[in-house]
């Protein structure tokens, strides 16, 4: 067991309150913890991650193998060496201040894998919450690996090797079955190395992404946030963000392209956390 601590303020039962929401992930919310599932040097691990300190004085548990290599990953995964109290100072005057409030020390983060990320913002494209996190859960479920009771995606040869009709079965429309599939052949012939992905700048890696069939300016956005904590992205084609917006400020309709472009200047260089705590202000 490892134990770590941070600067406050963090709240994770935000961060499990959050990951609860997806059902492949594997929370124990009395417990305060969840476990992560991690491909460390080429191998599964599956480590359980505690909270026994409060917000202003964040503390962790680690159980499992906690290598230099699986604690550098968790840190990345949540946010642990970001600090808070400088973002929250950024919102608080502006119109996000009583969400950021209400979030308290809410970090932004990731998916456990970037190349998980990637194949879960395709197949959430253009579908309920609900819904998405039900199609993801299937595929993984049916397709991946599980050790410890917690599940891995399907690994890059695994998933280039199935055909379009495979995941038709579980619900997927035919094209959204492609991209996914389109997605590993690129790892699997060397065209996309999602790795080298974090050594690149946000707009260099929207132009290498955005080339693959099926991915586009949202899908993208989306994967910067949750698969590689880019701080500054607010996806103005986000229906939860045009809603929650509206909610915010009271409107008859949804803000406008070119509304949701201006408030995105007041959120700069944070746009990321604006993002995040607007979702939660509706989730």
């Amino acid at each position: 067991m490892d134990r770590i601590k941070i600067k406050g303020p963090y709240n994770f039962d935000q961060v499990l309150n959050r990951l609860s929401l997806d059902p492949l992930n594997q929370v124990n919310l009395e417990e305060h913890s969840v476990k992560v599932p991690l491909i460390v040097n080429g191998e599964k691990q599956v480590v359980k991650v505690k909270a026994v300190g409060y917000l202003d004085e964040p503390r962790f548990e680690v159980n499992g193998n906690t290598s230099d290599a699986v604690i550098l990953r968790l840190r990345k995964i949540f946010q642990w060496d970001q600090p808070l109290d400088g973002i929250h100072v950024h919102f608080h005057n502006t119109d996000l201040a009583p969400i950021f409030q209400e979030h308290k020390g809410t970090p932004l983060v990731l998916d456990f894998d970037p190349y998980n990320c990637l194949l879960k913002c395709i197949i959430h494209q253009q579908l309920n919450l609900k819904f998405a996190h039900t199609l993801t859960y299937r595929f993984v479920t049916t397709f991946g690996a599980a050790l410890d009771g917690v599940h891995f995606y399907p690994d890059p040869a695994k998933l280039a090797s199935l055909k379009v009709e495979d995941l038709r079965a579980l619900q997927f429309s035919g094209r959204k079955a492609e991209y996914v599939i389109g997605v590993a052949e690129a790892i699997v012939e060397g065209k996309l190395n999602i790795r080298q992905l974090q050594n690149k700048s946000d707009d260099e890696i929207m132009e290498e992404l955005i080339k693959l069939k099926g991915i586009g300016p949202w899908t993208v956005q989306n994967f910067l946030m949750f698969g590689l904590g880019r701080p500054n992205l607010f996806p103005i084609a986000d229906i939860g963000l045009q809603n929650a917006l509206k909610n915010l400020y009271n409107l008859d309709r949804k803000p406008t392209k070119e509304e949701m472009e201006g408030y995105k200047l007041s959120y700069e260089p944070y746009a990321s956390y604006a993002s995040l705590y607007l979702w939660r202000s509706i989730e």
